[in-house]
C-alpha cells in the first residue's frame, strides 16, 4: 500500500479500491467559472466542503428526481475562515457549479443507508483550541459525532496548527489491536499556506509520522514505519497504526482534513494513545495554549496579522 500521495497537480480520487480498504474515500475537484461538474456518489455519502470559492450545489435521486439545492458561500482559502458545508446521501448525483472558481474536497465513506441532503452552517461548527505550548492547534469539528449526526459512517474535521506547532499529538491509533475499541480508516489531505500566511503553496511544507508497535506485527499487520514529508495538496493515508504528530514547518501554516470511517455500527473518533507518550496529555495542564489559536472563525480570520 502506498501511503503518500503527493499532491503535485495530478487529481485526487481516492476510493476505497485505490486506498485497499473498506470505507473511506476522498475526491478534491478544481471548478473552472461557469464549468458544471457531475459527481455520483454511488455507494457513498459525502461532504461536500468548499476549500477556496463560493458555488452552487443541485442534488439529484439517482432516478434524476431534483432533490435539493445549496448556495455554500465557501471561504478564501482554508487559513481564512470555516465554511458552510452540504451532506449528500448515497446513490445521488451532484452538480456543481462555480461562478468564478472554486476548489471543493468531498470526504465520503461507503454506507447502507440513504440519508437526505443536509445543510451545515459556518456559525453552526464549533471550533476547539486542543493541546498547549507548542503542541497547540485549532480543531475545526464541523461533521464529528454530537455536532453532525447526519451521517451513517462518515466522520470529517479540520486542524490548523500554526507555524512551529505539532498536530496529531500524542500519537495515537484507532485500528484493530488493543486496547482500541474503535477502528477507523483515515484520510489525512493537507494545505500548507506559504510565505504570507494565506495563500497555499508547495514552496512551504510540514511532517507527518505514521508507524506500528508490536502489538501490531502480533495482529499480523504488516509493519508501518513512515516520517513523511508533506507539501500542500498530499494526502497520507493512514489504514492502521499510531500517527503522528503533523508538524507545520516554521514560517508556514499546516491544514489538515481528516476523514474517517469503519464497520463500527456508530460513527466514532475514539483512539488509543501510544503508552510511550500518553503522559504529554497530563503536562498540558500546566502550560499555556499558543495565543495564535484559534486560528479562524465563521466570520473570518481572528489574530489581525497573521498567524506567522
Amino acid at each position: 500500500m502506498t501511503l503518500h500521495i503527493p499532491g503535485d497537480g495530478r487529481p485526487i480520487c481516492i476510493t476505497p479500491e485505490s486506498a485497499g480498504w473498506q470505507f473511506s474515500g476522498l475526491r478534491v475537484l478544481t471548478l473552472a467559472p461557469g464549468v458544471v461538474e457531475t459527481v455520483v456518489t454511488g455507494s457513498a455519502e459525502m461532504f461536500v466542503l468548499p476549500l477556496s470559492g463560493a458555488l452552487s450545489v443541485q442534488v439529484d435521486t439517482a432516478a434524476a428526481r431534483a432533490e435539493a439545492s445549496f448556495d455554500l458561500a465557501g471561504r478564501e482559502t482554508v487559513f481564512a475562515a470555516v465554511t458552510d458545508f452540504a451532506y449528500v446521501g448515497r446513490d445521488s448525483v451532484l452538480t456543481l457549479c462555480s461562478d468564478v472558481a472554486a476548489e471543493v474536497a468531498l470526504p465520503s465513506a461507503r454506507c447502507t443507508k440513504r440519508l437526505p441532503p443536509a445543510y451545515g452552517a459556518a456559525t453552526g461548527v464549533p471550533v476547539e483550541v486542543r493541546g498547549a505550548g507548542p503542541a497547540t492547534r485549532q480543531v475545526t469539528n464541523f461533521a464529528i459525532p454530537g455536532v453532525w449526526d447526519h451521517a451513517e459512517k462518515l466522520v470529517c474535521c479540520e486542524l490548523i496548527p500554526p507555524p512551529g506547532n505539532w498536530s496529531s499529538y500524542p500519537p495515537h491509533k484507532h485500528d484493530a489491536t488493543d486496547p482500541c475499541e474503535v477502528v477507523n480508516e483515515e484520510i489525512y489531505y493537507y494545505r500548507i499556506a506559504g510565505p504570507d500566511q494565506f495563500r497555499p503553496s508547495r514552496q512551504g511544507f510540514g511532517l507527518h509520522r505514521t508507524y506500528t508497535g508490536p502489538e501490531h506485527s502480533g495482529a499480523g499487520l504488516a509493519e508501518l514505519d513512515e516520517t513523511i514529508e508533506v507539501r500542500d495538496g498530499d494526502v497520507v493515508l493512514i489504514p492502521y497504526g499510531y500517527h503522528g504528530p503533523c508538524v507545520a514547518a516554521p514560517g508556514y501554516p499546516m491544514y489538515y482534513l481528516n476523514v474517517l470511517a469503519g464497520p463500527g455500527g456508530s460513527r466514532s473518533t475514539a483512539f488509543c494513545d501510544d503508552p510511550a507518550h500518553a503522559w504529554i496529555r497530563d503536562s498540558w495542564s500546566g502550560q499555556r495554549p499558543d495565543p495564535r489559536c484559534p486560528v479562524t472563525s465563521a466570520a473570518g480570520r481572528v489574530l489581525d496579522g497573521g498567524i506567522g
